[in-house]
């Protein structure tokens, strides 16, 4: 449904400016907003892999097994159906204990 919503807003967009004679500034637009996303996919590449690496380390380490045990009877009351011992109580453990220490980009890679 989306990509249909998404598609419709593209192609309004595109009309619009071949209506009102501003394709150059469409194309122009188009030609810079693809700079961007290029730009901010290789910056979060850089950033997003030293953040899971540094998991993978704390992992290894026990680091978040300890978390996970620390978290638990809060986790247990929040996600009740996860049977214990499940893998992805370490994965939301590692998230929230980044979230809480203000590291967002390190939650991204636990969170996904």
């Amino acid at each position: 449904m989306m990509n249909y919503i998404w598609g419709g807003m593209l192609i309004i967009g595109i009309v619009y400016g071949v209506l009102t004679g501003n394709m150059q500034e469409v194309t122009d637009a188009v030609l810079q907003s693809s700079k961007e996303a290029v730009t901010l996919g290789i910056s979060m590449l850089g950033i997003v892999a030293f953040w899971t690496g540094l998991m993978e380390v704390a992992g290894e380490a026990g680091v978040i097994t300890g978390l996970t045990k620390l978290l638990s009877p809060f986790m247990r009351f929040l996600f009740p159906k996860i049977p214990k011992g499940h893998r992805a109580l370490d994965s939301l453990s590692a998230n929230f204990v980044a979230n809480i220490l203000g590291l967002g980009w390190a939650a991204t890679p636990a969170g996904l």
